[in-house]
């Protein structure tokens, strides 16, 4: 697998003009083709990304997060690209990471391969930490697999499956439809450890708010009963985070 030309990294992001530059720097050292998918920002960020390198969709208002990695995952797929790396703008998610999700998605024939921050868990503030854990612990029970991290938003996907599959979230969700689409599905899915530097003032996400939002799209999955996971199908069934760092 040729990485280089079949896999373009979308960065979603929010009022990111201070960090954005360098994380599309930081990307390219990786892959040369770096979609930034500019949600509505009124700091410049579209400017910032387009001068460090990366091409730029922007929505003329803000859409929110899941509706930023749709149109990036239609931009991709419109350009004949086989996979999608996600990243965050702001810089918690470290690039130099990227070449780990492509040994994992080789080495365990997985179709969605996301990281895994859980191994360093002390680093993360309590309150993401503690909602992180209640929401995978739930998630995995659900899917009949063992999901050390489902929010991550750090995760390479396999656009021939994701064409195929029903997933419409708009919003910080996102994370978990995706996650339940492809075990649904019987797509193999597998974790990888990552680093992640937290710039809590920088969060665009708010616990409580995106908790509440979560619920009520958790009751929705409940009550529409949205299909379970196949166990057989994901690599996460191993002990999480198989590699370990040296």
């Amino acid at each position: 697998m040729d990485w280089t030309s079949n896999c373009v990294a979308v960065v979603p992001c929010l009022n990111e003009a201070a960090f954005i530059g360098e994380v599309v720097a930081g990307v390219r050292r990786h892959l040369p083709t770096v979609l930034v998918v500019d949600d509505g920002s009124v700091d410049g960020t579209d400017q910032a990304a387009r001068k460090a390198g990366a091409e730029v969709v922007r929505h003329p208002n803000w859409q929110g997060k899941g509706a930023a990695i749709q149109s990036g995952c239609t931009w991709a797929r419109d350009r004949a690209f086989e996979w999608v790396i996600l990243l965050d703008g702001d810089g918690q998610h470290d690039p130099g990471d990227i070449p780990a999700f492509f040994d994992c998605a080789k080495r365990e024939r997985a179709q969605l391969v996301v990281g895994n921050r859980m191994e360093g868990a002390e680093a993360m503030p309590f309150i993401r930490r503690w909602v992180n854990r209640w929401m995978s612990a739930r998630l995995s029970r659900w899917a009949g697999q063992a999901w050390p991290d489902t929010q991550c938003g750090f995760r390479l996907i396999q656009l021939d499956t994701w064409t195929t599959l029903p997933i419409h979230a708009t919003h910080f969700e996102i994370e978990s439809e995706m996650l339940l689409a492809f075990a649904a599905a019987g797509a193999r899915i597998a974790f990888v450890p990552i680093r992640v530097i937290y710039h809590v003032e920088r969060s665009k996400i708010r616990p409580w708010r995106d908790t509440v939002r979560w619920m009520r799209w958790w009751r929705g999955v409940k009550r529409a009963g949205v299909p379970r996971g196949r166990p057989t199908a994901s690599a996460a069934l191993q002990p999480p985070g198989v590699e370990k760092r040296k």
